[in-house]
């Protein structure tokens, strides 16, 4: 009895008293069956691809990348430059079609490219505003990682990598500024080229060689035009060996933690967080383009060149500024020279003389009141290199220099060992 009790409820049909047959099939089932099928079709779930050396490169570098599950929104910005730079790229190219690397034509082509061309306007706009753009993930890159120590043990040569990446970047936005051909474009350039004079001996024949002669004229704008169409491509080579110098020793975390034990796959995780950092990064890029296109750039520039009228005020874009101040502020030439190129050359000296034993600056309350300084220092420099020349202003930026070089010479070198003496200190 039993045994045919359990052949009729085992049975795929079971005739009603009714009359009616119900069919096995199953709505839930075949949704969680149609599930199971889906995610095994995800990349996170397809190994046999790793078989293919390229495959298995993808796999380990994006997909099954280790990252620390405490990672924060400021480790998008790294990412975020990457897009940036593929931006400034694809943009770039599609306007070299159309400019004309002449000093009578430079200017015109420019306008011609945004009145005459279908969309050129959009194209013009995205690459001059994406150079700000670019500028400004990359500060905070940098901000991100003063803050939480990424120049620390084991990730000191990571750091000097990127370091260089800001010199080739800084080249390139500088030779981009000439391109134009406008008033700012070509006093810019006559007074930054002209700073290579100071070097003894031969700096006279390598601002000849750069200007192709004895002024700026038309061999100069064609030097700056190949090396800003170059300089890009090694930034894009460069930053592989970034990206391979951080993927040997990991992403840092807000903790400090380098055990790994808290890792968690890239995809999905982190790729969908990155995603939803991008769409707002493209939100912010996309009001300056459509709605405030000229705002990050000086009104100067949409005058042509005159080598017979100098401007008032001659000025760089917003993000050589504070360099432009601490120019300014050391009254002699060569030692402003020396002092603007060192603000950016010593950040190469700060994993070797950092002697914090504490990576988060968040556990570091001494050192955290002199990093919020040096950022409001670093905005005083910018605003201070905007303004006039004058006594007021100088003094703002000889000040502001001073905190500067000590914020990175004095203070992160001693604080750490305050910091160290105090944690170590018995009462």
């Amino acid at each position: 009895m039993n045994s045919s009790h359990n052949r009729i409820t085992s049975s795929p049909l079971i005739n009603l008293p009714s009359g009616i047959v119900r069919p096995s099939f199953s709505l839930s089932s075949f949704l969680l069956q149609l599930q199971i099928s889906l995610k095994s079709l995800l990349p996170v779930n397809l190994p046999r691809l790793n078989k293919s050396y390229f495959f298995a490169l993808i796999d380990s570098h994006i997909i099954h990348y280790p990252t620390p599950i405490t990672l924060t929104y400021a480790w998008s910005f790294g990412s975020l430059a990457g897009i940036c730079l593929v931006i400034q790229m694809v943009s770039g190219i599609f306007l070299s079609m159309h400019y004309a690397p002449n000093v009578d034509l430079a200017f015109s082509s420019v306008e011609y490219i945004m009145r005459d061309i279908k969309n050129g306007w959009l194209i013009r706009y995205v690459h001059a505003n994406g150079a700000s753009m670019f500028f400004i993930v990359v500060y905070s890159h940098i901000c991100r990682g003063l803050y939480y120590g990424s120049y620390m043990e084991p990730r000191e040569w990571l750091w000097v990598s990127g370091v260089i990446l800001f010199f080739l970047m800084m080249g390139t936005a500088f030779t981009g500024y000439v391109l134009p051909w406008g008033q700012m474009s070509f006093w810019g350039a006559t007074v930054i080229t002209s700073m290579v004079t100071v070097i003894p001996v031969v700096g006279s024949a390598i601002v000849e060689w750069l200007w192709g002669g004895y002024t700026i004229k038309n061999p100069t704008l064609n030097r700056f035009f190949v090396i800003h169409f170059l300089l890009p491509f090694f930034i894009a080579g460069f930053t592989l060996i970034h990206l391979a110098l951080l993927h040997k020793v990991g992403s840092n975390s807000p903790i400090g933690s380098d055990t790994g034990v808290d890792d968690v796959p890239f995809y999905p995780y982190y790729a969908s967080k990155d995603l939803f950092a991008l769409s707002c990064f493209l939100v912010f890029f996309a009001t300056f383009v459509f709605y405030f296109p000229n705002v990050l750039n000086h009104p100067d520039n949409c005058i042509p060149a005159d080598p017979f009228e100098t401007p008032r005020h001659v000025v760089p874009e917003w993000y050589f500024l504070a360099y432009y101040a601490i120019l300014r502020g050391i009254p002699h030439k060569t030692g402003g020279i020396i002092a603007m190129f060192g603000s950016i050359a010593v950040l190469f000296l700060i994993p070797f003389i950092n002697s914090s034993e504490i990576r988060n600056t968040t556990y570091r309350p001494i050192f955290k009141f002199f990093f919020w300084l040096f950022l409001a220092d670093f905005v005083i420099l910018v605003i201070a290199g905007q303004k006039p020349v004058t006594d007021t202003y100088k003094l703002v930026s000889q000040v502001a220099t001073v905190y500067y070089f000590m914020f990175f010479l004095v203070i992160i070198p001693v604080v750490g060992k305050i910091e160290a003496a105090l944690v170590r200190h018995k009462s």
